[in-house]
């Protein structure tokens, strides 16, 4: 018996979320961290009630199979999902592509998925020493760096993204930022646009 997850949204149809390939996304409910500029709070509690039911989306992804190429699993944080492993290995058993969209906040959780999980977004949102001042929660750079490290030793396939609000990272730190991931692990760090008419933080918001 498949355990459920909450499902707070669902695209059916997109061709930025997974690179290269038609996707629909399953955007799950509830997230640990309070990043400030997070655009879609609506996701961030875990507990709250939603007009979507995963049974009735795997039967929609079910009558997609030879249209869509991948099912992207998105959030709030979908690794806070208990039922995450056992909904990716439903959709895998169907033939489509899987991709996740993960911060890294639960490291053991992110090592079971990338068994079965074909690529991964994964959103840096600082400096190591910086991190709190955009998720808002303790430790939350342990848990993020811990994950990095084991999406990279993983070989699964990856991009490494910053969402940048102009208030919480200055030009120099994105700068060494940078520097950070091509020196460190190799890797280039994709800039986001983000989102600033209805940013969690209220002071942020920027029309």
């Amino acid at each position: 018996m498949t355990n459920t997850i909450i499902v707070g949204g669902f695209e059916p149809l997109t061709t930025i979320d997974y690179p290269g390939s038609l996707s629909c996304v399953v955007f799950t409910q509830g997230c640990p961290w309070r990043c400030r500029y997070c655009h879609n709070h609506d996701l961030i509690p875990a507990d709250k009630k939603t007009e979507f039911d995963w049974a009735k989306v795997i039967e929609f992804i079910k009558g997609r199979k030879g249209l869509l190429d991948a099912v992207v699993f998105s959030g709030g944080e979908p690794c806070l999902q208990s039922g995450l492993v056992d909904a990716i290995k439903q959709v895998k058993s169907l033939g489509f592509k899987i991709g996740l969209h993960t911060g890294g906040a639960y490291p053991h959780k992110l090592r079971q998925c990338l068994n079965y999980v074909d690529w991964v977004g994964f959103d840096i949102k600082h400096l190591p020493l910086n991190y709190e001042q955009v998720t808002q929660t303790p430790k939350s750079a342990d848990k993020a760096w811990e994950s990095l490290d084991i999406l990279l030793n993983s070989g699964v396939d990856y991009q490494l993204r910053i969402t940048k609000h102009p208030e919480l990272i200055s030009d120099d730190q994105l700068y060494r930022l940078k520097k950070l991931m091509k020196e460190q692990y190799n890797s280039k760090l994709e800039v986001q646009t983000c989102e600033t008419k209805s940013c969690l933080d209220k002071e942020l918001t920027m029309l």
